[in-house]
């Protein structure tokens, strides 16, 4: 098989136990790899009734038949899992060295299931495995477990994927952290590490799978980095980072504030330009990528190097709270990376206890101290109470909707779709969106299926992806679906989201890793066989129409700024997008007719 080890290393903490776990050409033709993979493994795995946090949740790390391959912006895995923040199928990626080293180490994944009597790692190296005791470990934060775990092993090449505190203390948005600060973040992934006592992964080697045609694949990716290198785009992130966004989604409306209750803020304050000015700041690349958006901010204290903050979390820990002080925005970003929790439910959850303290819904004697608009410092200390699990802490590490819940609120004030909280662009600006946020095959995400970039005016030519009216829902339910399937391939394959190559140029890179003739068309159809799988499995918890819905506090028409008075249709737009994927429109599950012609079943996908 080229592209492919054509094994996964499957581990049983309970016996302590590894074992190969053989992968056909066939099956990864099907599920392809990352993400679509993990959830076919996992698929297989689960039934109603399972317990998240339970030693029977398979966790899954996959890379794609990209990784580790001399093509630029693949160095990337997924993480998968039954979430335990929202009861359905999780997922997450991240980037930095650890996918090609767990490529490397001689798998194209593992699959871990059970749970330890103890504290473990495992190290990966060679084809080889081993779980090691991870006793002297526990109680790391993710940074310091990262460098001791590659002093444990002796590897100077090894990197590591492991959880902070917050994983360990089963935080329902925990995350897992690799490369110093990259993090896949959402679902709570890490969590579900933290309760089979999996503290970390370390992975080392140069294992590659050999390539069908290495001269077309060395052609493609010089081709790719050119292209690249020169988009407007990738000029603007090298430069500032995904924060360069922060002004114009003000000008748009596309950017939330004070809770998803307003949209106009002071955003020159927080731009990329900002942070530029105010602090020194270097940017770092994943491996192989030449963009480069990740940012460092050097010397934040003495002696202290902070990862990011990207712009998902300046929103989610500036207007959204109402803050414009950087200094809090950076040192909430390192606590976050520091304890391993996901930065987008993480300031979603405190912006929901600042709203409800302004509606009454929470006191001081509940909170201990006052919540207010431009309150940094108290958003700060809430967000030590949920890194510590103290006081109302608790609650609000448990994510909106269990806050609603428990406080006997209306659930339309849980800024999430499925359990998941809301990203930091704003439904009412871009409708397309809004569709993808209700559908989205883990909640609401702004990844799978990015549709505001082809409102503002990129384009997938090739599957008639075109630019429209960001403000009309009308017409938008079947290209937002065929832009959802195609960005879900991407997690798969594993690709960049930022990569902006057209569907011609990625079927060849695929067919020229793995001896496959892919068309545009069958990479379209891979696409929409992830989205429906991840569906199908999902729905054994309880999915369906009834909950591809819109929370009220993020779908009301707002009374300033560029959307003032408008709302996106959801019904209409679900109509197109169900009759375009072939799934009920009464149910919103695939019809038989649908899993046949994707070579599903509604019981398993292999």
């Amino acid at each position: 098989m080229f592209g492919y080890h054509g094994r996964f290393l499957e581990v049983d903490l309970t016996r302590r136990q590894t074992r190969d776990l053989p992968l056909t050409e066939d099956f990864c033709r099907k599920f392809v790899g990352g993400a679509t993979m993990a959830a076919a493994l996992v698929n297989d795995r689960v039934a109603p009734g399972l317990d998240p946090l339970g030693p029977d949740n398979p966790l899954v790390m996959a890379t794609g038949p990209f990784t580790a391959s001399p093509l630029p912006m693949v160095s990337r895995y997924a993480v998968g899992a039954v979430s335990p923040l929202t009861g359905f199928w999780g997922e997450a990626t991240s980037g930095g060295v650890f996918p090609f080293r767990l490529k490397g180490s001689g798998w194209d994944g593992l699959i871990v299931t059970g749970r330890a009597d103890r504290p473990v790692y495992l190290y990966l190296k060679d084809g080889v495995a081993e779980i090691r005791d991870a006793q002297a470990f526990w109680g790391l934060d993710s940074y310091a477990v990262q460098d001791a775990l590659k002093a444990d092993t002796g590897d100077a090449e090894a990197s590591v994927a492991a959880i902070g505190p917050a994983g360990e203390k089963l935080i329902k948005y925990a995350c897992i952290m690799n490369d110093a600060g990259r993090a896949a973040g959402r679902c709570g992934l890490g969590a579900v590490m933290g309760s089979k006592n999996l503290k970390a992964v370390a992975a080392s080697g140069r294992k590659r799978p050999p390539s069908a045609d290495p001269g077309r694949v060395a052609e493609l990716a010089k081709e790719a980095v050119s292209l690249i290198s020169g988009h407007l785009v990738s000029l603007a992130l090298k430069e500032y980072g995904t924060n360069m966004y922060m002004d114009m989604g003000m000008v748009l409306a596309d950017t939330p504030a004070r809770y998803f209750t307003g949209s106009v803020f002071p955003a020159q304050a927080l731009t990329g330009q900002a942070f530029r000015k105010k602090y020194r700041i270097t940017n770092y690349a994943c491996r192989g990528c030449p963009i480069g958006c990740g940012r460092e901010v050097n010397e934040f204290k003495p002696g202290l190097k902070v990862d990011g903050p990207e712009y998902e979390t300046v929103a989610a820990f500036g207007p959204l709270v109402g803050n414009t002080d950087l200094d809090l925005i950076v040192e909430a970003n390192h606590r976050c990376n520091v304890h391993g929790v996901d930065t987008v439910s993480a300031g979603v959850s405190i912006a929901y206890a600042f709203y409800l303290f302004e509606k009454g819904g929470l006191t001081r004697d509940q909170v201990g101290f006052d919540l207010g608009w431009g309150n940094g410092p108290a958003a700060l200390k809430l967000l030590d109470l949920v890194l510590n699990q103290e006081g109302i802490g608790v609650l609000v590490s448990q994510g909106t909707l269990a806050m609603a819940k428990a406080l006997g609120r209306d659930e339309g004030e849980a800024a999430q779709v499925k359990g998941l909280e809301f990203p930091m662009h704003d439904v009412r600006s871009f409708h397309g969106q809004a569709l993808s946020y209700a559908t989205g095959p883990r909640g609401a995400c702004h990844l799978k299926g990015d549709y505001y970039n082809i409102d503002l005016g990129n384009m997938v030519i090739e599957y008639m992806i075109l630019p429209g009216d960001r403000l009309v829902s009308e017409g938008k339910g079947e290209p937002a679906a065929k832009y959802q399937s195609y960005k879900d391939l991407f997690d798969a394959l594993t690709l960049c989201k930022f990569a902006p190559l057209e569907p011609t140029r990625v079927a060849a890179m695929l067919g020229a890793l793995t001896g496959w003739a892919v068309t545009p068309e069958e990479l379209l159809a891979m696409g929409d066989r992830s989205v429906t799988l991840k569906r199908m499995l999902s729905a054994k918890f309880g999915v369906n129409r009834s909950l591809d819905r819109l929370p009220a506090i993020c779908a009301r028409a707002l009374e300033e700024g560029a959307t003032a008075g408008i709302t996106p249709d959801l019904d209409r737009m679900l109509d197109e997008y169900y009759a375009y994927r072939g799934w009920d429109p009464a149910t919103g599950l695939p019809t038989q007719a649908k899993l046949a012609e994707l070579g599903l079943t509604a019981g398993t996908p292999s």
